[in-house]
């Protein structure tokens, strides 16, 4: 059996945490269906030679109160049923996606830029799915069939040994064609979920990208890739049901050659006096459904389940890249502040994006970082978020370097505002609470440091922001990102180009309200280079290929006339 490249337990044990009984009593009711079937098998036995004239051993009385206490058995089975297999799956499934979405929230923060969204989406939806019927309901399948196979077996022997060598010898062509055939579909699948993957993220671009495509007049293009996807989704679904379909008929030919060879057998047997009975022969046949079917549906239904752990380590895989090497180092208070020494680094090992990055941000101070696109401004702020850990030169917080923080305390420190704030379709207090419970008076604070106030009198902290904040502004937008940092207390604020999509006057006052927060660290990329604001700036730190060229104030860098001067000059 090929090695699975990830451990999948820490993933299948959630079917059953806390969910033990209802799996207990969901096997006893497999167990019971099992024998309740190979009972049925006897009794139409027993029938059969009855009417024949064979001395069974039971009255038609006793075999008719037998049929009711066995009907009666049933239907408590069934009420076992009801009550247990429907709540193992939906426990264990809704476990499984806790657990999926719990290890998500362990990736770095900038897990996104570089992976696909739609993999999560798309396992999270149509991939459960294939995990709750070929992992889950398929176990209680395969168990049933089992069983039956297993006791069919045993009481064809007490019936008749010979009978049930040819049974078993018809029954290797079944076997042999579902065992050829039954592994193909975890390869079909594999390829309906990749392609899954890629349907759903071809409509999130289109939805999400949506005026894109209208201003530019796109709609055909996208109609075009779009219709691509449904076509190659559709193909591999075509593909996966057709291989389906090849199982069973393998199954059903071979399945009907073999039961009625075994009628024939019997048949034979019984007219030439060799000690089988016509309900002997009968039984076989019935018994015979137990031998075929399994043979039939358990390859399949391994095969489902296999296509199904392919799916769970598919999933595992995924959410174990761009996860943070944690350390237990709690620092939770920045006393001094952060330096960078000799900072390196490339998202290619190949090509540097910052070369030996020297600075210091102190406490309570005010940093603007300035420069043109491409010199490195963003990835100096992600790598102090601890989005990259394969930087050289250290990053400390006082003296800790960054990679010993635990995430829990580092994201304590400090908070970060993008220029494309991402606001829930939750209401403004949600959104600024980011969901957590805190004191009215933290929350009024908040607002009225952020500037938020006029907004909140307008509409109310109960007004819905719609979907990522369709109901607000810009700016208002970046006035609640503001305002989450300031409920949250970050010592530390780091500020990614948040005004660039604003208007002057809006991003005038956004870059104001940051400026004017007391004891908290700023640090700001902008490409706001206004003369007002770059003055109240305790440092500017100016980048140029990746390496910073000029530190200072304003007036410093101005009186110096260098790089930074023809940017300021270039932008009035």
């Amino acid at each position: 059996m090929k090695k699975l490249e990830t451990d999948i337990r820490p993933y299948t044990r959630q079917f059953y945490k806390g969910n033990k009984v209802c799996f207990l009593l969901a096997l006893c009711e497999t167990l019971l269906g099992a024998i309740g079937s190979l009972i049925v098998s006897w009794l139409i036995q027993q029938l059969v030679d009855l009417i024949g004239g064979y001395d069974t051993g039971f009255s038609l009385t006793e075999l008719t109160i037998i049929t009711l206490v066995l009907v009666a058995g049933v239907a408590v089975a069934y009420l076992i049923s009801y009550h247990s297999k429907p709540q193992f799956i939906a426990r264990g499934i809704s476990q499984y996606k806790e657990h999926v979405f719990g290890e998500l929230t362990k990736k770095n923060i900038s897990a996104f830029s570089g992976e696909n969204s739609s993999t999560y989406i798309s396992a999270l939806t149509n991939d459960i799915q294939t995990i709750e019927q070929g992992y889950l309901w398929n176990t209680f399948s395969m168990l049933e069939s089992l069983l039956t196979f297993i006791g069919a077996i045993v009481l064809m022997i007490w019936y008749s040994p010979l009978l049930t060598l040819i049974a078993i010898g018809l029954s290797l062509l079944p076997l042999i064609a579902s065992i050829l055939t039954g592994n193909k579909v975890a390869e079909e699948e594999k390829k309906v979920s990749d392609r899954n993957e890629s349907y759903t993220s071809t409509l999130r671009d289109s939805l999400g990208g949506f005026s894109v495509i209208k201003s530019f007049k796109a709609e055909g293009q996208m109609l075009r890739i779009f219709k691509e996807n449904v076509k190659k989704l559709a193909k591999a679904q075509c593909g996966r049901n057709k291989m389906r379909i090849l199982v069973q008929m393998f199954g059903s030919v071979a399945g009907i050659t073999a039961q009625l060879g075994v009628f024939i057998f019997g048949a034979y047997l019984a007219l030439s006096g060799q000690s089988v009975t016509a309900g002997t022969t009968m039984v076989f046949v019935q018994l015979m459904n137990y031998i075929l079917s399994p043979i039939g549906t358990i390859p399949a239904c391994m095969a489902e389940r296999k296509a199904a752990r392919v799916l769970i380590e598919k999933m595992a895989n995924t959410l174990n890249t761009n996860v943070r090497d944690e350390k237990k180092t709690e620092h939770k208070e920045l006393k001094r502040g952060i330096t960078v020494k000799n900072l390196t680094f490339g998202y290619e090992s190949e090509k540097q994006v910052l070369k030996n990055i020297n600075c210091s941000f102190e406490l309570g101070k005010k940093y603007a970082i300035v420069g043109a696109s491409g010199s490195g401004k963003s990835t100096l702020l992600n790598l102090l978020m601890a989005s990259y850990q394969n930087y050289d030169g250290t990053i400390c917080y006082d003296d800790t370097e960054l990679r010993e923080i635990s995430s829990s305390s580092l994201y304590e420190i400090e908070s970060i505002i993008q220029q494309n704030v991402f606001v829930f379709n939750a209401t403004i207090k949600d959104n600024i609470t980011m969901f957590r419970d805190f004191a009215e008076e933290q929350i009024n604070e908040a607002i009225k440091l952020s500037g938020l106030a006029a907004l909140i009198e307008e509409k109310g902290t109960d007004y819905l922001c719609g979907e990522n904040g369709n109901g607000l502004s810009g700016g208002e937008k970046q006035r609640i990102s503001i305002a989450r940092s300031l409920l949250k207390k970050s010592q530390v604020l780091l500020v990614d180009e948040a005004t660039a999509a604003l208007d002057a006057e809006t991003a005038h006052q956004v870059s104001g309200a940051i400026l004017e927060l007391d004891g908290i660290t700023s640090i700001v990329v902008t490409h706001l280079l206004d003369e007002g604001l770059l003055k109240r700036y305790d440092g500017i730190l100016t980048l140029k290929n990746g390496s910073i060229v000029e530190t200072g104030t304003f007036d410093e860098l101005i009186a110096e006339k260098g790089y930074f001067y023809s940017l300021f000059t270039i932008s009035q």
